[in-house]
């Protein structure tokens, strides 16, 4: 079952993701933050958080330039229904070149993620990359082989906790 991440749906989940992080505020666990460094070098790096029963992690290998200040925020939201990820780099586009990512949650099923080759940044919009570029299953966004133009600086990932109902 591939998540929702139609045109139309995009943007009412764009409208969503802000209001569902907002939620996690209020939330047992608060939000968390992390900045981490994205590589070149062509090797494989991982980067994860975990926030109670969830985690999430991003995987990547990337080539050209120099080390990258990136942000993971992480977030459940006060009803416990849903956990946000998102990997992204504040300063808004990347100039490395990426052969390969993945992002992954645990604990959660993915309902909508979405991939960005520009993260909004001074009055500057995110513009996403095409559907074609990239992959959703369950519990993973990755780049989809011979499509991926290389391009990334922000995923964005709403996933549906367990919810036992009494």
């Amino acid at each position: 079952m591939a998540a929702p991440h139609r045109q139309g749906e995009r943007a009412l989940w764009a409208v969503l993701v802000p209001a569902l992080l907002c939620l996690a505020a209020g939330a047992a666990e608060p939000p968390s933050a992390a900045e981490f460094d994205v590589r070149p070098g062509g090797e494989v790096h991982s980067f994860s958080r975990s926030l109670g029963d969830y985690t999430c992690t991003f995987t990547y290998a990337a080539q050209g330039g120099t080390n990258e200040q990136w942000q993971m925020n992480i977030g459940v939201s006060e009803d416990d229904l849903f956990f946000s990820c998102s990997v992204w780099r504040p300063q808004g586009k990347s100039y490395l070149f990426f052969t390969q990512f993945k992002a992954e949650v645990k604990g959660a099923k993915i309902e909508y993620a979405t991939a960005y080759s520009q993260a909004a940044v001074g009055g500057q919009s995110d513009i996403p990359l095409k559907e074609e570029e990239f992959e959703i299953t369950e519990t993973t966004v990755s780049h989809r082989e011979g499509k991926f133009r290389f391009e990334l600086s922000k995923l964005t990932i709403v996933a549906k906790t367990p919810h036992d109902e009494l």
